[in-house]
């Protein structure tokens, strides 16, 4: 049978006790009286069932017992009062870091940053690249994924609902007369994008498009070189709704197909399960997931 831990307030005063090596001035630190201090400290030495302190005319010696417990009762406290600052205390201003792709921060994240500042001004963050890593930083609050939304380590909300087309410059089919016909992409060059299941060969296959591969394409690992490459009329890119609509709308990119598909792929809101949420990390979660998932993209 486990034995109980000692009350929290015995194991204060005895590391207070062993730093100062004084009942005293542990008393002063602790706001309670060198009666107390001696008290708890002989409860904590009788439930152990060792002497932790020699008492010395002049104050006081740590006994080899005293000596090995130190270290792991300091270093607990220490502990325990750094996470209860950082979680209940001034700590709650910290700094939250979430992970993001780079094209989903720069054409779907970015443009709504400003309603949540101005609700949450006083709330720090950080904001880190993910370019289709699967590697996982400590530090990481909260992370948006791409994929089906199926990872046992994580809790994952949606944010997204796309649908899957190709989309170029308007000067690539300028001479040609809209919507194109499919077999006009086996003239041009096909931007591919790795880390996307649902990439090109999942788009002509659903769409029966017979498409001649003269080997002109172009890999990135990145959406967001695609799509610029895109602009610059090096070819066709496959665009997602939430990413590209503002592309769209400006007209630097047109749909210029009628095929599109919907996706099984999105974009997660994601946090280790096991993890606490920081409170500023929840705060961003709910804000976002109430706010902007049913928000136009």
């Amino acid at each position: 049978m486990k034995k109980r831990l000692p009350p929290l307030n015995w194991l204060r005063s005895f590391e207070a006790s062993a730093r100062h090596l004084n009942f005293t001035q542990a008393a002063n630190e602790l706001n309670l009286t060198q009666a107390a201090i001696s008290q708890q400290v002989k409860s904590l030495e009788s439930q152990l069932g060792t002497t932790l302190f020699k008492r010395l005319p002049r104050g006081l010696a740590l006994t080899d017992a005293g000596l090995a417990y130190m270290p792991a009762i300091h270093d607990s406290i220490v502990r325990l009062a750094a996470v209860t600052d950082e979680l209940f205390g001034q700590g709650r201003s910290r700094q939250v870091t979430i992970r993001v792709t780079l094209v989903f921060f720069t054409t779907w994240l970015a443009p709504k940053l400003p309603l949540f500042y101005e609700q949450y001004p006083d709330i720090q963050i950080r904001f880190t690249s993910n370019i289709w890593k699967e590697e996982k930083e400590k530090d990481t609050d909260l992370d948006i994924r791409y994929g089906r939304g199926i990872w046992s380590d994580v809790k994952a909300e949606r944010l997204t609902w796309d649908e899957l087309f190709p989309v170029c410059s308007p000067d690539l089919v300028k001479d040609h007369a809209l919507p194109l016909e499919k077999d006009l992409l086996s003239e041009h060059r096909l931007l591919h994008v790795l880390g996307y299941e649902e990439g090109w060969g999942y788009w002509l296959n659903q769409t029966s498009t017979d498409f001649h591969d003269k080997g002109q394409g172009i890999q990135f690992d990145t959406l967001i070189s695609a799509l610029e490459m895109a602009k610059l009329g090096l070819g066709f890119a496959l665009g997602r709704t939430s990413l590209v609509s503002s592309m769209l709308e400006e007209g630097s990119l047109i749909a210029p197909f009628e095929d599109k598909l919907e996706t099984s792929e999105a974009f997660f809101l994601t946090h280790p399960v096991q993890q606490y949420l920081h409170p500023n990390a929840e705060i961003f979660k709910q804000w976002i997931l109430t706010n902007l998932q049913d928000q136009p993209a």
